[in-house]
């Protein structure tokens, strides 16, 4: 069975997420033949769903929100998640930038204006009452790649990514100006979850970066995989098969680690989104009755 699977462009956590995935399903699931497309992310992975033109594809979190509480409702389904996607500023360990208010009217990077971590600043800005083509200099790149070099030569004042070991902020990490955080404060953070109840509090770990001695406290979502409206139940069934296979055998690479049925059924809003071969097995499995 051939398995197209949509990803990013360069520069993309999706594009590591997807050499790992693949690698290890087909570690596990040989029958299924899963070829990576390269794609300009979340905003072209959906409409290319629903389309057909992809089997499964990746997806932020805030995009797959307005999927399913959109009109009319959307006939993809759920896979599973993938990892959390909390989004911070990264800004250079030497500015003065040390709050999102210490930012306005700064020039601030969003990257691509099709990319998921574009949509999800446009929500959590919004949530502290913020529009962010007013309160900041906005920032929409061509490439992925080009915002860390903008904030590294000083051109931007700070570059919104998310994720863990997210590529933007590891290359801004490792240059020798160094990296700072900058992420909404605890009020700051009520204010957003209390208005969209999709975004959850995370806390990434100390020491994912470099110079990153504190873990850090901020907001965002679960970014997912999705499949087409009508993927074949068996295909569906295999993939979940081969990730619990992966999880449960402890084969999981560093990016699949948030990748569990267990995680996957706390992030969905219903069961009812879940592809039908994925649901199947999760009974079978005694996971949902």
């Amino acid at each position: 069975m051939k398995v197209s699977v949509g990803t990013a462009a360069e520069g993309g956590a999706f594009v590591l997420y997807g050499g790992a995935f693949v690698d290890a399903l087909k570690s596990v699931e040989p029958s299924l033949e899963m070829r990576e497309r390269t794609t300009r992310g979340t905003l072209d992975n959906v409409p290319m769903l629903e389309r057909g033109e992809l089997d499964i594809g990746f997806a932020f979190g805030e995009v797959v929100h307005e999927l399913f509480t959109g009109k009319p409702a959307t006939k993809v389904t759920v896979i599973s998640v993938m990892y959390a996607t909390p989004g911070m500023f990264a800004v250079r360990a030497d500015s003065r930038y040390r709050s999102i208010t210490d930012l306005r009217g700064r020039p601030v990077v969003w990257n691509t204006r099709s990319s998921g971590l574009a949509v999800q600043g446009r929500y959590v800005m919004d949530g502290m009452g913020l529009d962010v083509d007013t309160y900041f200099e906005s920032i929409y790149t061509e490439r992925l790649s080009d915002g860390p070099a903008m904030v590294i030569d000083g051109t931007a004042s700070a570059l919104w990514g998310g994720g863990l070991r997210w590529p933007g902020f590891v290359t801004i990490a490792n240059n020798p100006n160094g990296v700072r955080f900058v992420v909404p404060t605890a009020e700051e953070t009520d204010r957003i979850v209390a208005k969209y109840d999709f975004l959850h509090r995370f806390t990434v770990q100390a020491g994912l970066y470099a110079g990153q001695s504190e873990p850090i406290h901020s907001v965002g979502s679960w970014s997912f995989i999705l499949g087409r409206p009508d993927l074949d139940e068996t295909v569906g069934y295999r993939l979940a098969a081969g990730l619990h296979r992966v999880e449960r055998g402890g084969l999981s690479p560093r990016q699949l680690g948030q990748s569990t049925a267990k995680n996957t059924l706390a992030a969905v809003p219903s069961l009812d989104v879940l592809h039908p071969g994925v649901r199947r097995f999760y009974e079978e499995q005694g996971l949902i009755k």
